[in-house]
Formats: structure tokens, sequence, C-alpha cells
């Protein structure tokens, strides 16, 4: 015989000799129904490792200067689109009032009727305002100083800018009685037509990432001193009996996420565990309706917002959206990249302006205080904090060749083992039944 190398002293697996094995059926069973088992948990593990699970983190927002969108859906069915007014304000002092960029008013049928909406071609309240005025035509403002805004440099020449020129130093406007450029535009008529309508509010608007709030409210609004204030006088002086009744179709503070986009996220959430990423839980208000029968009452929602990063994998490799892009824009299910979004907490809170107590919903100890205005208010607070959603792989192709190796090794130890048992009770069986 050959002397015996180094690796050959050190060998651990020791072979024997094919006359010395023994087969057995039961032998054959249980390798089959061990390759089978190895089969299954091998297909286990590389689900495993195909996963993709979300993982979160909570880290500090160091974003500066940032602006973010809010896109609101709202429908006021017991107010006309001429009396409603959104402004905008925040702690930096920006003020945006009567906005109009990136808002529709969209006119509604009266509540009666269905509240469906009007034709397109109607919604112009100024829709007789003169388009054949003189060239050299000066309209007078009535003792207010000529809009910044205005079409002619120091003239009012129609009833939208007779009305700003009154907001710009605090004159109640009213329905424009004995104004020629609003006598011209029939703009009294118009309002007592929309009086029994209803108004939708949809569309998006950017504001800065700090906190703020904006507000849906009657009449023209202007400030005076350090004080916001709106003309009312059209809103309670109607005898038609507007309210702020409304329902929030959504209320959402980020980009729009396509279904794809967010189908995705749900399923990689639900992987993960309980409480999937789902529509609801971004914007919580989406659905709300409230109701009154009050003109003089007052809704206010207190907002928390958390800014949200979702990180797809591979979102490295994919140019990052603009930060400037468009209000609006929907964020597709091919698209890759990183997601900013916002995601938000509220808490309401409704009062009579009359003052009083709570009594009818049961809180004879709670008292309001008087005043205000009427209307819907959002106020929106941004928390110091960022929720970063990751998505990673739920185990490394390391891990993988682990596992594998623990199930087949695994395996083959258990089937040796019960082979092993099966083997020698058949054998203490049949040494009973020879004796």
């Amino acid at each position: 015989m050959p002397p015996k190398s180094a690796f050959t002293r050190l060998d651990a697996f020791t072979k024997t000799v094919e006359d010395a094995r023994i087969r057995t059926t039961s032998g054959g069973i249980v390798t089959i129904v061990s390759l089978l088992v190895i089969l299954w948990l091998t297909l286990g593990e590389w689900a495993d490792y195909r996963r993709v699970i979300v993982r979160p983190e909570l880290v500090v927002d160091k974003g500066r200067g940032e602006r973010m969108e809010i896109s609101l859906n709202v429908t006021f069915p017991r107010m006309p689109c001429e009396l409603l007014t959104l402004d905008i304000m925040d702690v930096s002092g920006e003020l945006q009032m009567g906005v109009a960029h990136g808002i529709n008013k969209v006119r509604l049928s009266p509540e009666k009727e269905g509240s469906k909406e009007i034709e397109s071609k109607a919604l112009d309240l100024h829709k007789d305002e003169a388009s054949h005025l003189a060239p050299d035509y000066c309209g007078e403002c009535y003792g207010a100083p000529a809009p910044t805004n205005a079409q002619k440099p120091g003239c009012c020449n129609s009833c939208d800018e007779v009305r700003d020129a009154y907001a710009s130093v605090s004159w109640s406007f009213g329905r424009g009685e004995g104004v020629e450029q609003c006598e011209r535009e029939h703009y009294a008529e118009h309002l007592d037509a929309q009086r029994q309508e209803g108004c939708r509010l949809e569309g998006s608007i950017k504001v800065n990432k700090v906190i703020g709030n904006f507000h849906i409210a009657p009449g023209k609004s202007f400030s005076n001193g350090n004080l916001h204030v709106h003309d009312l006088e059209n809103y309670f002086k109607d005898e038609y009996a507007h309210t702020f009744t409304h329902k929030i179709h959504h209320l959402r503070f980020g980009p729009q996420l396509s279904d794809v986009v967010v189908q995705n996220m749900a399923k990689n959430h639900l992987a993960t565990g309980p409480g999937g990423w789902t529509n609801h839980h971004i914007n919580p208000l989406d659905g709300t309706d409230q109701h009154t029968d009050e003109k003089a009452f007052n809704y206010m929602y207190f907002v928390k917002v958390v800014s949200t990063a979702y990180l797809p994998l591979g979102w490295e490799k994919e140019a990052a959206r603009p930060s400037d892009q468009d209000i609006g824009a929907i964020i597709e299910g091919n698209y890759k990249g990183s997601i900013e979004t916002h995601q938000y907490s509220v808490t309401s809170h409704k009062r009579s302006l009359q003052g009083g107590t709570d009594e009818q919903e049961g809180h004879k100890e709670r008292i309001h205080a008087r005043g205000g205005i009427p209307g819907v208010f959002f106020s929106y607070d941004i928390s110091p904090m960022k929720v970063i959603n990751r998505e990673v792989r739920d185990k490394s192709f390391s891990g993988f060749l682990v596992g594998l190796c623990a199930v087949i090794g695994g395996t083959l130890t258990v089937a040796a083992a019960v082979d092993r048992a099966l083997y020698e009770g058949v054998n203490k069986i049949k040494k009973i039944h020879s004796n």
C-alpha cells in the first residue's frame, strides 16, 4: 500500500466499502421524503432572500428653505363661489390673500338639486364685463387708491379692481350699488343668481415649510395693521341660509402618488408586518363630512405634518425629482427614485361664534369665547423629525447560502437518524419473531 499523505491523515470523512453497505426499502422512502423536504425548505429560503421589507428610521429633519405642496378638494354645498376666499399665512410673515393660482372654484347646483357641477361656460361671474371700453377710459376708484394689480395704472376699470381698492383701505364693499363698473357687469344680479348655489374648491398650492395656516372664509379679505379681516357684509346680510357645511374629499401634504406606487408600498409594508402603507394613513382627513345650520360657525383642524421619505431598492441609481416641479404632478409607478412626501395627524374643533357652552355636545363645563370669523381653518405645524421608510432585502446572499447549508445538513442528519431508528427497530422485531 502507498504511504499515507498528510492530507489523508486529516480526512474527517472516512468511507465505507460498498460491500459493507445495506440498502433497505425504508431507507429509500426516507431518502425521497428528505429530498422533498430539502426542496420545499430551499424554496422557502429563496423566497426569504427575495423578499423586500421596509425598515422605518426616525431622523432629525435637516431640510432648510423648502416649500411644501398642499392639495385640497373641498365641497361647500351651501356657499356660492363668489363668497369664498382662500387665504394663506405663516410665521415667516408671508401672506397670500384671495389665492386663485392653482385653485379652481367649481360652481355647484343648489343642495336640493343634488349639488351637481355647473357647466364651465357658466362659471364666469363677470361674463358681462365690457370689452369695448374706450382706450382712454379710466374708471373711478371712489375715493380708494387704485390697486397695484390694475390693468391700467391708477384706474379701476372693472368691478374686481374696485373691490380690491376698497379692500386695500379696509372698506366694506357690499353688493356694488352705485359703482359704475359693477352695474355695468351686473355684479349684484349675478350674485343673486348664485346665492343658492354651492362651490367646490380643488387644486394645489405651495407654501413655506414652516408653521402656518390656510383658511376658507366668506368675503373679500384684507389686512388692517396686524389684523386679518374679511368683509362679511354680503355673507350675513343675505337672507339665504349660507353655512359652512362641508365635505373634505381629500387633503394632502406632498405630491400625488399614483395607485401603482401606493399598492407597491402597501405590499412591501405588509411583508414587513402589520400596519401597511395606505392612503388612509397618509391623509386621515379624506372623506370628512361636517354639517351645521348656523351661519356664525367655525371649524378648525390642527394638523401635525411629518416629513416622510420612501426609498425603494436601487433608489440611488435614479435621479431625484426636482423640488421645483410643477404642483399637481403625479409620481408614476415607473419612477424608482426617492419619494419625498408628508404624512399628518389631525385633531379638530368646532364652535359657534355666538359663544356659550357645549351643552348639546354633552359638555356643559366647556365654554366657548364669543367672536371670530366663520369658515374652515387649517393650522399646520411641522414636526422636527423625519420618517425614512427604506426598502431592503430581508436576507443577504451570504445569509441565503448559510440557510441553504443548514437546510441540507439538518435535513440529512435528521433523515439519517430516522433511517437508523427504523433499521434498528425492524431488526429487533425480526429477532423477536425468529425466537
